[in-house]
């Protein structure tokens, strides 16, 4: 997998999302947190929904993870409905591929075995059991292993120490005192976040007693505050103060201490309610059925209708967005929304009230089948990559349908097709393993022998043959080719033939792997389906360079590419190209061959592909080998051990070039000698994984000796160095990634790693000591 590296080292040094707004506050709670995190195993922030125990957890993180150089991860638990997914759901919060077939709970294990890493489990408190029993599980197995968990109770495990969450404080209004007063977090939180709305906002002496009456009323939770610092939008401090004690006069007249605080939050839910529109009211009630966020397109699909005509959606959005019960994020240019957990819930509860849960459920689900079913349609396109990256931004919302899917009797055959058609999005991303599941499900509950069934049961096959299940997949598609005899469906068949000769290639029986895959390629081109064309065509070409028919393996390939090229297709492409590079370089051209193999490593890169970065850097460290360079090879085959190691199979799926990768190891280990073997070896597994992506790019010398100091500052490596200089310059991620021609992520990954290497928390930093340096090589140099 990509996220995970060979010798501990982790892809990001942090899984942890950028605070897009201040912390304020809770310097205590901090030192705390640090302070047990340090001396126990298991810490969880307990409190009141709305108290901030996630932005503590997230800040805590993010300044303790130099103490975890393996990864701090966060794995966000409130868009989980199944507790059968929570070890699942966990494993793709570390980025794990699940290519093998083993339990998720045992890769978690294997994948953090000796390092040192934090998770952070945000959000426990609807599956508490369960989480209870997977933190002491990963625990026990795991010495090394922190677990940073929020909930609104405790695990109530052995090894846990939890840390209650209080509301900010609010000092009591004194003329004696008003600095004091101002400089409370409660009301710097209220004065940082009505300033953000009404830009001139300030807390002056005239204003800060209503100020902090407000923040008293509010009990002092954050949550709370930011919601009524919002409403300065339309309102003053005074007719805020005004509207809560006419809000809360039943809730204060008592006892504020004995009030329980989820009350006074409810009852802040209220009003905020009540302070929207109907069609507002309407639309918080509706979206409230999404995990995990949602679009304008899909606002508009599934909750427009009997009082929201699909016209005013746009607006209803942006007045939720407006009032904060929406936040609004931008993710790679497209903007989506999200409901923080606590209003999520007052929503859902709105929205059983009314009996119109299921309905809105249905059409939910109803958006996401046919989300999956267009995504398929133009899978073979160029607007393929796009696609990914959707249905990867939007796993939360397709899980919740296929969950609705299953739970319905009369709409498991719906599932089953929903499961078929993200067959790409399984095993393109982090969720082979959940794919399989849903597969498996589906075939057990919908048997019907039709064409839907055929097609999950070769969808099923292929993910067993990339997971080494080898029987199992011949089992699916002998099946799979029984449905389609009897129905007839030449489509079928092409598909059924294709995946039979794969069978006989993971088998070593390479004679009927070609005739298979030759028939494959005819019935595919008389079927006219390019996708089925070109896999079985790259199938063909790899079967056809083991067997030494390199000619005819070259020839394939560039068919493939020829056929993905033709419709603007990027990702088979790239195996077809990977596997045109291993042609040619049997055939003797090296210098073409790395040239292939570098292009299909690059774009695989930067779709995160990490079954197709391993194929390249495979290929690459045979080329190495076969022109005597052996450090090179060496270093190669370390970084491939950890790689195929977390992937779960040596080349998972491509098992019969292992052939290559034996005689690469052997040829260097001869060449090199035991003990140079074995350094390079740990050179290449210790690697970082953006300086491996550089190393095989550009094949930067790994350990040469230190270059002049013009040409890099220590302790910045020469191509850090020069990444510093741009951020200096001012340019972005992308425009970085364009100047050196790498992916943007792994231009982030370069960046995260200076910061951590010179202590920084931010870019400015990194220009100002790089100005420094600069000035003094100069001062050296003229002296």
């Amino acid at each position: 997998m990509t996220a995970v590296l060979p010798g501990g080292s982790t892809r990001r040094p942090s899984g942890l999302p950028a605070e897009v707004t201040s912390f304020v506050g809770r310097r205590h709670e901090m030192a705390e947190v640090r302070r047990l995190l340090s001396a126990t195993r298991v810490v969880t922030l307990t409190g009141v929904g709305g108290v901030g125990k996630t932005r503590l957890a997230l800040r805590a993180a993010a300044e303790a993870r130099r103490q975890f150089p393996d990864g701090v991860w966060l794995v966000d638990l409130a868009g989980l409905d199944d507790p059968d997914l929570l070890e699942q759901t966990v494993a793709e919060g570390l980025e794990i591929r699940d290519y093998s077939p083993v339990p998720p709970l045992d890769l978690i294990v294997d994948h953090l075995a000796g390092r040192q890493a934090l998770i952070v489990l945000d959000n426990c408190e609807h599956l508490l059991a369960e989480c209870a029993v997977l933190v002491d599980a990963l625990v026990r197995a795991l010495p090394e292993l922190r677990v940073l968990a929020t909930s609104r109770q405790p695990l109530g495990i052995a090894c846990e120490q939890t840390l209650n969450l209080a509301p900010l404080p609010v000092r009591e209004a004194s003329p004696l005192a008003s600095d004091v007063l101002v400089e409370s977090d409660a009301i710097q939180l209220f004065a940082e976040r009505a300033a953000a709305v009404v830009p001139d906002f300030e807390v002056t002496p005239s204003n800060q007693e209503v100020v902090a009456a407000i923040c008293r009323r509010l009990d002092g939770l954050p949550l709370a505050i930011e919601l009524a610092a919002a409403r300065l939008r339309a309102l003053s401090v005074e007719q805020v103060l005004t509207r809560l004690d006419d809000r809360f006069r039943l809730l204060t007249s008592g006892s504020r201490v004995a009030l329980p605080r989820q009350r006074t939050l409810r009852a802040l839910m209220d009003w905020s309610y009540e302070l929207c529109t109907e069609q507002e009211r309407l639309l918080w009630q509706r979206v409230s059925v999404f995990a995990g966020g949602l679009d304008l397109e899909a606002a508009e699909e599934v909750c427009s209708g009997d009082g929201i005509p699909k016209g005013d959606v746009l607006d209803v959005v942006t007045g939720l967005v407006d009032k904060s019960v929406l936040a609004r994020e931008e993710q790679r240019g497209a903007v989506r929304y999200r409901l923080l957990d606590t209003v999520r819930q007052y929503g859902r509860e709105r929205l059983l009230a009314t009996g119109k849960e299921p309905a809105l459920r249905r059409r939910h689900c109803d958006h996401y089948r046919g989300l999956a079913a267009r995504a398929r349609a133009e899978l073979f396109g160029p607007a393929q990559v796009e696609w990914f990256t959707h249905l990867s931004t939007e796993h939360a919302n397709l899980r919740t349908a296929l969950e609705y899917c299953f739970a319905e009797p009369i709409r498991c055959a719906e599932g089953l097709a929903m499961t078929t058609d993200l067959l790409y999005h399984w095993i393109s991303g982090y969720y082979l393993g959940e794919g399989r599941r849903w597969l498996e499900e589906g075939l057990v509950t919908e048997t019907a022998p039709d064409e839907g069934r055929g097609r999950a049961l070769w969808a099923a096959a292929w993910v067993a043959l990339i997971q080494a299940d080898v029987p199992s997949a011949a089992a699916l598609i002998e099946e799979a080719g029984a449905v389609a005899e009897s129905l007839g469906s030449e489509s079928l068949l092409a598909y059924v033939t294709l995946f039979q000769g794969m069978v006989a290639t993971c088998r070593g029986e390479a004679e009927t792997s070609i005739k298979l895959h030759h028939e494959a390629v005819d019935r595919q081109r008389s079927a006219g389906d390019p996708l089925g064309l070109a896999l079985a065509l790259i199938r063909l070409s790899l079967v056809h360079s083991v067997v030494g028919e390199d000619v005819l393996a070259v020839s394939d390939a560039e068919e493939a590419v020829a056929i993905c090229d033709a419709h603007g297709e990027k990702w088979h492409r790239a195996y077809a190209t990977a596997a045109l590079g291993i042609g040619v370089w049997r055939l003797g051209d090296a210098r073409r061959a790395t040239a292939l193999e570098k292009e299909s490593l690059r774009f695989n890169d930067a779709l995160d592909d990490a079954l197709g970065v391993a194929i390249g850097l495979e290929t690459l460290a045979w080329i190495a080998a076969g022109e005597g360079r052996f450090e090179r090879a060496a270093r190669l085959l370390g970084v491939l051990k950890g790689v195929w190691g977390v992937l779960g199979a040596p080349l998972s799926g491509f098992g019969h070039l292992a052939c290559y990768h034996d005689e690469c190891e052997a040829l260097t280990l001869r060449a090199l000698g035991e003990q140079d073997f074995r350094a390079a070896v740990r050179d290449g597994a210790a690697l970082p994984y953006e300086e491996v992506i550089t190393y095989a790019l550009q094949e930067e010398a790994i350990g040469a000796k230190p270059v002049e100091p013009t040409a890099r500052l220590a302790p910045l490596t020469r191509r850090e160095t020069e990444i510093a200089e741009l951020v200096s310059q001012g340019l972005s991620n992308k425009e970085i990634a364009a100047a050196l021609v790498i992916s943007q992520r792994t231009a982030e990954g370069h960046i995260e790693h200076i910061l951590n290497k010179l202590g920084f928390n931010s870019r400015a930093q990194v220009a100002a000591w790089l100005s420094e340096r600069r000035g003094y090589a100069r001062a050296v140099r003229t002296t």
